[in-house]
């Protein structure tokens, strides 16, 4: 089934182009389902880059998803037209009696600075909170996974010296948890950060699992036994030329960082880059959208609040 989009969005020629199915407002009106309601709260500075890669992977489930983009703040984003927000970019106030089905937090490029310190953090912090009563299940990812095991847990991140960039092998260690269903035992996926909370930090906390880790690259996705809180700290969403375009914008900026591991062969960047991580990073979106939001969401969303129990 498809994902509604507003109409005009560019992401839409993008998907169209990939014979992705969208549906715009007029067309999903007439069918006759109670989709799924999906918020995005996108933090990243390419909104339409960041957008694209995140419905790309909505896209790939039966289910129809009603989708729509949050901003934290009215501030003009850098390399995003003011234009764009205004035409397809909720502002938090305006949703905020709403329910969803599901909400997506993305990572933002805040690594270096204390939460205090992050402008929007005060707005950010009532977002969260607002979460637990009006979403179902909530998929941070990156930084925002950071953030969210620091509001709701109070788990600091340690900041590295060096960058955590490149595709890092990952192992299962739940394969019976819903959201590894269909997964290899060892698997590929891309991570760019410098924060780092270890294994036992996550296990430590009461309701909280490690289910799948990275010898190098630490705790991947950790879920709450509920599922109502889904953490992953790489980036499944990421396109083959993500981290390329990182490494380039860090090099041109006069930084030295590390060539990203097992990115380009032989640790060649003049060559193409190996992409191996983009089923499993489907397949989690699947899973988490069959299993921890379609499987356990009241049909009646004005339930949420109340806790009720899956009516599907």
């Amino acid at each position: 089934m498809p994902i509604r989009i507003p109409e005009q969005l560019p992401a839409q020629d993008v998907l169209l182009g990939e014979n992705i199915f969208t549906m715009d407002s007029m067309r999903a009106a007439n069918q006759d389902i109670r989709p799924l309601a999906v918020g995005i709260l996108n933090l990243m500075p390419n909104k339409i880059e960041t957008e694209v890669q995140l419905l790309r992977l909505l896209s790939n489930t039966p289910l129809q998803i009603d989708v729509d983009l949050i901003r934290i703040d009215n501030q003009a984003p850098k390399n995003t037209p003011q234009s764009h927000m205004d035409s397809f970019y909720h502002d938090f106030s305006s949703i905020a009696s709403k329910r969803y089905d599901g909400l997506i937090v993305t990572g933002a490029p805040l690594a270096h600075l204390e939460y205090s310190e992050v402008k929007y953090w005060d707005t950010m912090a009532k977002i969260l909170d607002w979460s637990e009563r009006h979403v179902q299940s909530t998929l941070y990812l990156c930084w925002a996974a950071h953030a969210a095991m620091y509001h709701f847990y109070q788990v600091e991140r340690v900041l590295r010296q060096e960058k955590i960039s490149g595709v890092f092998e990952h192992e299962v260690l739940d394969p019976h948890n819903e959201l590894m269903r269909g997964f290899d035992p060892y698997f590929y996926a891309p991570h760019s950060r410098y924060g780092h909370i270890t294994v036992d930090e996550y296990n430590q906390v009461p309701g909280l699992s490690v289910i799948a880790r990275s010898a190098d690259a630490g705790a991947y996705i950790v879920s709450s036994q509920d599922k109502r809180k889904v953490f992953v700290t790489g980036h499944p969403e990421y396109d083959p030329e993500t981290l390329n375009d990182e490494y380039c914008r860090d090099v041109e900026s006069g930084q030295a960082p590390q060539v990203p591991v097992n990115y380009y062969p032989d640790d060649n960047p003049a060559k193409n880059p190996l992409v191996r991580w983009r089923s499993h990073g489907s397949l989690l979106f699947t899973n988490w959208l069959n299993y921890c939001v379609y499987q356990n969401t009241p049909y009646d969303l004005n339930l949420l609040a109340n806790g009720a129990s899956p009516k599907r």
